[in-house]
């Protein structure tokens, strides 16, 4: 078991995290990496004109127990607690 910044330092090396505190059944959560790309399709197609080049920052993303992946934030539970666990 580990806090919070461990977590976060295992999350940023590339490992899948979770709370032995969560409910939910396989849900993890893990960093996507950034990478730039050339807009080409909706949503950001009608926010930036095509082919506009794009900075997509590295973020935080969690798989919930229904198979969706979605963006992650902390609650103020989730970085006070010490029941964080490395998923394999």
């Amino acid at each position: 078991m580990m806090d919070f910044s461990d977590a976060l330092r295992a999350i940023k090396a590339g490992h899948r995290l979770a709370r032995a505190g969560w409910n939910g059944k396989g849900m993890f959560v893990f960093q996507v990496a950034g990478s730039r790309f050339r807009v080409n399709r909706p949503p950001l197609l009608g926010i930036y004109p095509e082919g506009t080049e794009i900075t997509y920052q590295p973020h935080i993303d969690m798989k919930t127990a229904d198979g969706s992946v979605v963006p992650w934030q902390p609650s103020q539970s989730d970085m006070a607690a010490e029941d964080w666990e490395i998923v394999a």
